[in-house]
């Protein structure tokens, strides 16, 4: 099936600059019977202070006049089987963004949290402490809760995931590879940024996309040099080793992705480019 790229525009209208455009825009893009609606919060520009072991080489190839495009993402998916949410950002735009793809909070069926940090989970609770998803079963990694909520490591992220405890599905990832059976959600392993991050592969009539979560933050340096790690990973160095297996993994076998901190779009192709490392090409934003 030929894929389908379209823009809508929110429900506020466009205002400023292009990133806050960008802001306000739900972007969808078409996997088989699987209609994927990336909602973004944030547009902006990156500081290199947060790369660990970037070289000056390394930055003055990359990123030469020293800031690159970065987002907060969070993605809708709507299936035949009902509406899943990948994580929720800071919770700022979304309920807005939400409606703008014809979606209210009561119609999402499942919540998936690729890890627990704030600005995934954010948008999970009202202001009351509240399910935002009255309805929704929540979805995460048996070490994310585990790492997070059972060591109460984390306040914010103990008080969202009581607020689903009575319907809340832990999952053990898999591993980067490709996954046996047919069209689905498959959640994969991607240990580093935090330790039960996980990384979503989406199937459907014979089309795929990876929703990879914090797999990057600085696409403009961590695609042509993927073992570059950032300061919010909890372990540089294996979030830099699940960086490469999993670039090498969806460039091999042609598979999009999708990234909470990707610019708008928010979605792209993945290539290897020659040197070691990869190219990032986003998809087009149609008008």
């Amino acid at each position: 099936m030929k894929k389908m790229t379209t823009l809508l525009l929110a429900v506020m209208p466009f205002v400023g600059s292009a990133q806050e455009a960008a802001s306000s825009a739900i972007y969808t893009h078409q996997v088989g019977a699987y209609e994927i609606v990336v909602l973004p919060e944030n547009q902006g520009q990156g500081n290199p202070s947060i790369l660990i072991d970037a070289t000056p080489e390394m930055l003055a190839q990359a990123i030469p006049d020293g800031t690159y495009p970065n987002a907060v993402n969070a993605f809708l998916v709507k299936t035949p089987a009902g509406n899943v949410l990948f994580d929720t950002g800071f919770g700022r735009n979304l309920t807005r963004n939400l409606a703008a793809a014809g979606v209210k909070p009561e119609d999402i069926g499942t919540l998936v949290i690729t890890h627990a940090h704030g600005d995934h989970i954010g948008g999970m609770l009202t202001a009351d402490g509240q399910r935002a998803f009255p309805r929704a079963r929540l979805i995460l990694s048996d070490t994310e809760k585990t790492y997070w909520v059972d060591t109460q490591k984390q306040e914010a992220a103990t008080r969202a995931f009581n607020a689903y405890k009575e319907n809340v599905q832990l999952v053990t990832p898999g591993k980067i590879e490709e996954p046996a059976g047919g069209d689905g959600i498959f959640y994969l392993a991607a240990p580093g940024h935090t330790p039960g991050h996980i990384v979503c592969l989406l199937r459907s009539k014979g089309e795929q996309l990876l929703i990879w979560g914090d797999l990057a933050h600085a696409m403009a340096i961590q695609m042509p040099f993927p073992q570059v790690s950032v300061r919010y990973d909890t372990d540089p160095v294996l979030a830099a080793k699940s960086r490469q297996e999993i670039l090498k993994f969806v460039a091999e076998h042609h598979i999009p992705i999708a990234g909470m901190h990707v610019a708008f779009p928010g979605m792209g192709k993945i290539e290897n480019n020659g040197k070691g490392g990869y190219r990032f090409i986003p998809f087009s934003a149609r008008r």
